[in-house]
């Protein structure tokens, strides 16, 4: 009996491996930034451009937007943040250690150790963005 159960997973975890491969083959990883916002549906495309021009207000003149790991990114020397949409919400990425210090501040928000949530049903705090993005600036201008 045990057999089969672990045969019966193994085939369910290689279809659904199959099915990722193929899905991801049909739909290219976008190449700019424009691209990957011309593949963001509404709402999460309006909270991911409030999300952009937060991030674009308080990153260095210099600092240009990238793809990176198939998402956009604000590099400066190197990547500073990174930002997605996903069917329900947008997210940042400023590292563990600017999540680890906002922690407070993001209470009201789901989170992992690297990323905050913002659903795209409810305004993008934008302030608090902000300020998650000055402070991985000065971090990583304390690493240079």
């Amino acid at each position: 009996m045990k057999k089969a159960k672990s045969t019966s997973k193994t085939s369910a975890l290689k279809n659904r491996a199959a099915k990722t491969k193929a899905s991801s083959k049909n739909k290219a990883a976008p190449k700019t930034v424009e691209e990957y916002f011309a593949a963001v549906p509404e709402p999460a495309l309006s909270a991911l451009r409030q999300i952009r021009e937060a991030i674009r207000s308080v990153v260095p003149p210099e600092a240009t937007e990238i793809i990176s790991y198939k998402i956009p990114a604000f590099k400066h020397k190197k990547v500073l943040v990174w930002y997605a949409a996903f069917s329900n919400h947008c997210s940042l990425f400023p590292t563990a250690s600017v999540i680890e210090a906002f922690k407070d501040e993001l209470k009201d928000y789901s989170t992992s150790k690297g990323t905050v949530h913002f659903p795209t049903d409810k305004p993008i705090a934008v302030g608090v963005i902000k300020r998650m993005v000055k402070a991985r600036i000065l971090q990583d201008n304390d690493l240079s």
